[in-house]
């Protein structure tokens, strides 16, 4: 099964085999809050390329939050809802708060596929390792 980039970053799989999971839990338990496993298990990849390799995903964070935001306005609109504007910002804060740790997961990932390449050859040796 040939798994698309995007996928994989929504999804929260390796950039290399695109089935491995990312992350040691999901992104809402708050124990493992968006901890990256140190390798792929199906595929052994690496996620750890250098000390504090995952730092550059605030900026990422950063963007996904203002998309987020933005959906969050445009849909506000979209349904008709007339909040004026403190309604609109408190719409907007509790969208946020609500999606934060998917937003600080997809940016790590996000982050790790800009450096992380995927590997054909790879994706398919791990997916005849055995589970997929």
């Amino acid at each position: 099964m040939k798994r698309t980039k995007l996928y994989s970053i929504l999804f929260l799989k390796c950039p290399q085999c695109r089935q491995g999971q990312f992350l040691e839990a999901h992104p809402y338990k708050f124990l493992k809050m968006n901890k990256v496993k140190d390798h792929c298990p199906k595929c052994k990849l690496n996620y750890h390329i250098e000390p504090s390799f995952y730092t550059g995903s605030m900026y990422v964070s950063y963007g996904v939050g203002i998309a987020v935001a933005v959906a969050a306005y445009v849909l506000t609109l979209l349904l008709g809802f007339e909040f004026g504007p403190t309604g609109l910002l408190l719409t907007i804060i509790f969208a946020l708060l609500i999606t934060m740790p998917y937003i600080g997961a997809v940016s790590k990932s996000i982050w790790a596929h800009f450096f992380l390449k995927y590997n054909p050859e790879i994706a398919k040796k791990a997916s005849n390792d055995g589970s997929a």
